[in-house]
C-alpha cells in the first residue's frame, strides 16, 4: 500500500513541469489526482502519462485568475470524489524587467497567477477541508520568496506575498485539522528554462521529480505534523551567500 493510499489531491499547474512531477509521485503512492491547468491538451497528455502508472486521474481545464472556474474545480472534485485531502497549488507565471518599464498588465498578470490565484483555490480547499476537519495545503513558492533577481520585482513579490499567505492558511486551519506549508525551489528544469538564454538559467538545475520527493515528504507527513516552510536548490546553484 502507498503512503497516499486513498487520498484526493487537486494540482494546479498539473500539466507540466513540477506539477506534473508531483502529480507522478502522488501516483505512485497511490493518491487519485485532478490536474488542473489552462492547457487542455498537455492535461491530457499528463493523464495518460499517469493512467499509464495506474493512476486514477481526472482533468479539469482551470485558469486559476478566474472564481468562477476554480469554483467549478473544486465542485467537479467533490462531485467525483468526494472529498479533498491535499490540495497543491502550483500555476505560476514569470514576468519583469525593470521595474520602471514593467506595465501593469505584466504586474497584474503576474500576481493574478501567483497570489491571487493561490487564495481563490486555498479559500476553495479551506471550506472543504473545514467540513471534513482535515487537510493538507501546499503551496509551491520560490527561492526569489527570500532572495530577488534583477528584474523581477512581479515574480518576487508574488512569491513573498506567499509565504505571507501561506502563515495565514496554517493558523486559521489549525483550529480544524488543516495544516499549511511552502516549498520553495532553486533553479528547476522547466521548458521555459530551456527556450532561456539568461545567464541564470544555465546555472545548475534540479528536475521537476527532484521538487516532487520533497513534496512528497511534506504530503505523507502525520495530520499532527506540519512543514511550514521548506527551500530546495541544486547544491551548485549560487544562492546562499549571493546577495
Amino acid at each position: 500500500m502507498g503512503q497516499l493510499e486513498g487520498k484526493i489531491s487537486i494540482i494546479t499547474g498539473g500539466g507540466t513541469g513540477i506539477g506534473l512531477g508531483i502529480a507522478r509521485a502522488f501516483v505512485k503512492e497511490g493518491a487519485k489526482v485532478v490536474l488542473a491547468a489552462r492547457n487542455l491538451p498537455r492535461l491530457e497528455e499528463a493523464a495518460n502519462e499517469l493512467q499509464g502508472l495506474g493512476g486514477t486521474v481526472e482533468v479539469v481545464p482551470t485558469d486559476v485568475t478566474q472564481e468562477a472556474e476554480v469554483q467549478s474545480l473544486f465542485s467537479k472534485t467533490m462531485d467525483t470524489f468526494g472529498r479533498l485531502d491535499i490540495q497543491v497549488n502550483n500555476s505560476g507565471a514569470f514576468d519583469g524587467g525593470p521595474i520602471d518599464e514593467i506595465t501593469l498588465e505584466t504586474w497584474n498578470k503576474v500576481i493574478g497567477v501567483n497570489l491571487t490565484g493561490v487564495f481563490l483555490c486555498t479559500r476553495e480547499a479551506m471550506r472543504i477541508m473545514k467540513t471534513q476537519k482535515g487537510g493538507r495545503i501546499i503551496n509551491i513558492g520560490s527561492i526569489s520568496s527570500r532572495m530577488p533577481r534583477m528584474n523581477s520585482a512581479p515574480y518576487t513579490s508574488s512569491k513573498h506575498a506567499v509565504i505571507g499567505l501561506t502563515k495565514s492558511t496554517a493558523l486559521e486551519g489549525r483550529p480544524y485539522g488543516i495544516s499549511a506549508g511552502a516549498l520553495h525551489p532553486g533553479n528547476v528544469e522547466v521548458e521555459w528554462r530551456a527556450k532561456s538564454t539568461t545567464s541564470m538559467d544555465q546555472e545548475s538545475m534540479m528536475t521537476p521529480d527532484d521538487i516532487a520527493v520533497a513534496a512528497l515528504a511534506m504530503a505523507v507527513l502525520p495530520p499532527y505534523v506540519n512543514m511550514l516552510d521548506a527551500t530546495v536548490l541544486p547544491v551548485e546553484q549560487l544562492y546562499v551567500g549571493r546577495g
